[in-house]
């Protein structure tokens, strides 16, 4: 039967942050092609190679599809309302023999992608009521959130790149050809680079790699990994010292700039050139060039956000880009309109974010927005005292791969009184649970980006219904979600406990999602309210599939503003104080500091076939030549006596990993890089494929007492390690 006699189907991708338009052509259940839907007006056409593992994910054999429970070291399939009766009745015998606390939550990235976890992942929390949860978001981007509650007065007043109309775009620590952009939703991004240089502008990149990115950027500056903070610093000292400081409107209703000012001061380009390995002559370039462009936009994504300086570094390029005139203004730093208005909803409703209200038991990191830093995890598990955790529940994560230390958890996790997972795989973290719930895949139910719209470079929205009916006896993580928070309440009144009855009313508002999805397009910016355009609803989405375009950002500020005065502060106390660490840390002197043997910094790195682990049970993912190796510097590999594909052990504090070498001078002396996400050899997880594929766990590397002490996130980029030759 030829492929036209198919059906056809179009959607979101939801593997990354790119919120590519795809086609599928299927035949009842068989998926036939993935390709880019060229009449997604936001995406127009492209996709990456990671789309074609929906279907892999789809159809895989190792993924589960009924709930499991462990039986020794073995699995044994029970139904449903046995797997829920089983988890509420042991989270609640946990609780009460150590008290609330006693249980943790773990959301995973994956969560985010998920509208139906998104929306009743909170009201199961609020019924556990423990204080103990973490996420993927302080090994992340959790700096990017503190500079904008502490600046804009809303955890995710995010400025997003204006790329398709800057004249200059400089890129620090990201690498968006492989990641497709990250906290900046932009899906064809190759071809906007492009553009954004055919118009005679400029792309350069700040990165201690060459980069997918920086090989293509008319600049690249390679930088000493942990030296970002630094770099901005003199940035802004020469902003400021030529004159170049031209804020424009935003000086009406900014606070701090002489603060600022005088903060900058002590370091110049002569100051900071040593230590981050780039000329001050360079350093003053860059600053005139950014300033003096008609439309640039500073840009710093994970490589500065995860090290020890990453809240000084997400501050600073906000006011690089505020002190320039480059925020809010089109070709600058902007803010979307989403259809579905997160931050407005939010911000009336009087939940922006908080930041250090409570601190952790063990280590006393603050907490953000009822978050603990994930560094301290396996402190809260492996540390006996009242308040200690002795269960876990982990909803769409593998903290062993992903977080610091990822060995340490490891011993955490096989102690627990009781753990579920909320996964379609037994995984390295998911193996050591007592039940795993397994949820429907991304093409068994409806989508909506509520999060990736709010920081897209242009205003879109698109509603995706769900391809496949699932199996009778499948749930969605919603129904999940929503059945353990039923059976933790069950027997109990909602008079006896303050907001019940309330939670209990908004979970059945909640259900389906699709409700949630109307009722807040109707009300949203572009909704009925609205006396022209689109007039959103989610039938209107329904009638549109491929989404629609709803304008290039437009400037919104002060009234986008949530500080409590509708003023930006360029200057809040918690950054301007955290530069006393900094100048401990890099003194004038540029005389280097080694910790004794560990001569080397540790960086990781993405590539365009792998987001998350789970990604690595896809065979076209993973086919090819073998992406987990250890990126090495020909003067450094010389000095060891290691050649290309060598074995080399490379040891930190925390432990030993052994990679072939990848000798290249696309990575700066003194460093070395190796990706994150690999170590698929552990007893016990069932990913056929990922395991013929194992590699080593960077993050059996990388320190968990490493972070930025600012905003608790973990610092995985310049790690101290050694590398030898394995004899």
């Amino acid at each position: 039967m030829p492929e036209s006699s198919c059906a056809v189907h179009h959607r979101t991708c939801t593997l990354c942050e790119a919120m590519c338009g795809i086609e599928i052509r299927h035949r009842e259940t068989e998926i036939l092609s993935i390709r880019g839907d060229r009449e997604d007006p936001f995406s127009r056409g492209h996709v990456c190679p990671k789309a074609v593992a929906l279907q892999d994910i789809q159809n895989d054999p190792d993924r589960l599809r009924k709930p499991l429970r462990r039986n020794g070291d073995d699995w044994e399939e029970i139904s449903w309302e046995e797997a829920f009766d089983i988890t509420a009745r042991e989270l609640r015998a946990v609780q009460a023999r150590h008290g609330n606390n006693a249980v943790g939550l773990y959301y995973g990235n994956p969560t985010v992608h998920n509208l139906g976890a998104m929306l009743f992942a909170p009201p199961f929390a609020r019924a556990l009521k423990t204080r103990n949860k973490f996420s993927a978001t302080s090994a992340d981007q959790l700096p990017h959130h503190v500079a904008a509650l502490a600046m804009f007065g809303h955890q995710l007043m995010l400025p997003i790149p204006d790329i398709d109309r800057t004249r200059c775009f400089v890129v620090m620590g990201g690498n968006p050809l492989a990641s497709n952009g990250s906290l900046m939703t932009a899906p064809d991004i190759r071809h906007r680079l492009r553009d954004l240089q055919r118009r005679g502008g400029r792309l350069i990149v700040i990165d201690p790699r060459r980069t997918e990115t920086a090989e293509v950027a008319d600049r690249h500056l390679p930088i000493r990994p942990g030296t970002d903070a630094l770099l901005l610093l003199a940035l802004l000292h020469t902003i400021f010292r030529e004159g170049l400081d031209r804020p424009g409107p935003l000086a009406a209703f900014s606070d701090g700039m002489d603060r600022l000012r005088a903060a900058v001061e002590p370091w110049s380009p002569n100051r900071v050139a040593g230590h981050t390995g780039i000329a001050a002559k360079d350093i003053q370039r860059l600053a005139r060039e950014f300033a003096l462009a008609d439309g640039a936009v500073f840009y710093g994504r994970l490589g500065a956000s995860t090290q020890e300086f990453g809240g000084l570094c997400q501050w600073l390029i906000n006011c690089i880009n505020v002190v320039t005139g480059n925020c809010d203004r089109p070709g600058g730093a902007m803010f979307t309109t989403p259809a579905i208005d997160v931050l407005g909803v939010s911000g009336k409703a009087g939940f922006q974010g908080y930041f250090g209200n409570r601190r952790s038991r063990v280590r006393k990191l603050p907490n953000f927005s009822g978050e603990f830093p994930v560094a301290t995890l396996a402190d809260e598990i492996l540390t006996p005292g009242d308040g200690q955790i002795r269960a876990m529940v982990v909803h769409a994560g593998n903290p062993v791969l992903s977080t610091p230390n990822g060995t340490r958890l490891e011993k955490g996790l096989a102690g627990l009184e009781f753990m579920v997972a909320i996964d379609y795989y037994i995984n390295e973290t998911t193996r050591h649970a007592d039940i795993i719930l397994p949820p429907t895949s991304a093409l068994e139910h409806s989508h909506y980006d509520l999060i990736f719209h709010t920081i897209a470079i242009r205003n879109t929205a698109k509603y995706s219904p769900p391809l496949f009916e699932p199996h009778a006896d499948a749930r969605h993580d919603w129904e999940i979600f929503m059945e353990l928070t039923r059976r933790l309440q069950g027997g109990v009144a909602a008079r006896s406990v303050p907001g019940l009855g309330l939670l209990r009313a908004g979970l059945r508002r909640l259900a389906p999602p699709e409700r949630f999805i109307d009722v807040m397009l109707r009300a949203g910016p572009w909704g009925l309210r609205r006396a022209d355009g689109p007039r959103l609803s989610l039938q209107k989405l329904r009638d549109n599939p491929h989404g629609i375009d709803l304008g290039p950002m437009q400037p919104c500020l002060p009234q986008r503003l949530f500080t409590a005065d509708r003023r930006i502060h360029l200057a809040p106390d918690l950054f301007v104080t955290d530069l006393d660490r900094l100048y401990r840390r890099f003194p004038a002197s540029t005389r280097k500091r080694k910790p004794a043997g560990f001569d080397l910094r540790l960086i990781g790195r993405r590539h365009i076939r792998s987001n998350n682990s789970w990604q690595h049970n896809s065979h076209r993912l993973v086919k090819g030549p073998d992406r987990c190796t250890i990126l090495m510097h020909p003067e450094d590999a010389a000095r060891r006596g290691i050649t290309d594909r060598d074995r080399v052990r490379v040891t930190s504090r925390v432990g030993s990993i052994e990679l072939p070498a990848e000798v290249s001078d696309g990575i700066m002396p003194g460093v070395i890089s190796i990706p994150h996400g690999w170590g698929h050899h552990r007893k016990g997880i069932r990913l056929g494929i990922a395991a013929e594929h194992a590699g080593e766990s960077l993050n059996d590397l990388t320190d968990e007492q490493m972070i930025d002490e600012l905003t608790g996130n973990a610092a995985f980029n310049g790690v101290p390690v050694r590398a030898e030759p394995v004899a």
